[in-house]
């Protein structure tokens, strides 16, 4: 979620990842209005910030994705690379151990 500043035209003159005493307004990264924004400031920086700002969201629709793939016998997990299986199923029990409320590990769970 990020945080809008605008001016006396209702235009967009800031954008921020945390909400502030100007900057109140509540958009969602990939918003017409963000990205028109960013757009027209057509700074380099502005875009790599949007893009990191859906890196995770774009994360978390690849692992649902890959997880029905399996699921539905349309690819092997095992066919997957070895390192993508090991970085799926560590994200996958560290989102069971926080939906557990267990974030405590043990050494055997320290890579």
């Amino acid at each position: 979620m990020l945080y809008v500043e605008r001016n006396e035209n209702d235009e967009i003159v800031s954008v921020r990842r945390d909400d502030g005493a100007s900057a109140t307004e509540k958009k969602q990264a990939v918003d017409k209005e963000i990205l028109e924004f960013l757009g027209s400031n057509s700074s380099q920086d502005s875009m790599f910030h949007l893009l990191a700002a859906t890196d995770r969201g774009i994360v978390r629709i690849l692992e649902d994705l890959i997880d029905l793939l399996v699921n539905k016998n349309l690819i092997m997990f095992s066919e997957l690379p070895t390192e993508a299986q090991e970085k799926l199923l560590n994200r996958q029990q560290m989102r069971k151990r926080l939906a557990n409320g267990s974030i405590i590990v043990d050494d055997s769970d320290i890579l």
